[in-house]
C-alpha cells in the first residue's frame, strides 16, 4: 500500500504546536512529530522538568508514544520532524527505532545559545560515525523553530537542564 506523507513543513508544524502546549505546561521548547503508514502516529513535548527525567526529550517521548500505538519498537519507513537538531541521546534512539529520515529546525547551537547544556556533537556527525542509515535533513522551517527558543526565553516559568 502506497501512503502520501505530509510534507516536512506540514509535519514540523504539528511539532512546533506541541511545543507550544509544552510551554504552556511550563516545559522547554522542544517538539517531535512521527509520521507512519499514513498517518501521524505521535506528537510529543519535552517533559524533562514535570516527569523529573532527564531523558525525557521530546523525541524520545514521542518515539515511545509511536512504538506503543504499532505495538513494536521499530518505525522502519517513518518520517520524523523535530524541533531541534537531535542531540546525541535521542539521535541514537532514532537510528534504534530504525527510522527513515529525521527532518529539524533550529540547531544544538540554536539550543546552546539559548542556554541548554548541549554537546557539541552533531547529529550528522553521530550518524557518519555511527555508520547510521537515517537520513537527516536541516532547514526546516528554521525561523518558526528559532522563535520557541525566543518566546521560551521571554518567559519567567523557564527552567534549563
Amino acid at each position: 500500500m502506497t501512503y502520501t506523507p505530509p510534507s516536512p513543513e506540514e509535519l514540523m508544524q504539528q511539532a512546533i504546536d506541541m511545543t507550544y502546549k509544552g510551554m504552556d505546561k511550563g516545559q522547554s521548547p522542544f517538539g517531535c512529530a512521527i509520521w507512519y503508514q499514513g498517518e501521524i502516529i505521535a506528537c510529543a513535548h519535552n517533559t524533562v522538568m514535570q516527569t523529573i527525567d532527564a531523558t525525557a526529550h521530546a523525541e524520545v517521548n514521542a518515539i515511545r508514544q509511536a512504538c506503543q500505538h504499532i505495538g513494536q519498537v521499530h518505525l522502519t519507513g517513518a518520517m520524523v520532524a523535530t524541533t531541534c537538531e537531535p542531540c546525541p541521546m535521542c539521535m541514537a534512539a532514532l537510528h534504534w527505532a530504525q527510522v527513515d529520515t529525521v527532518y529539524f529546525g533550529a540547531t544544538i547551537a540554536d539550543a546552546d545559545e539559548a542556554g541548554f547544556n548541549e554537546l557539541h556533537l552533531s547529529a550528522d556527525t553521530l550518524i557518519k560515525v555511527g555508520k547510521s542509515s537515517v537520513r537527516l535533513i536541516g532547514g526546516v522551517k528554521t525561523m518558526d523553530c528559532r522563535q520557541l527558543f525566543q518566546d521560551w526565553l521571554g518567559r519567567d516559568d523557564r527552567k534549563v537542564y
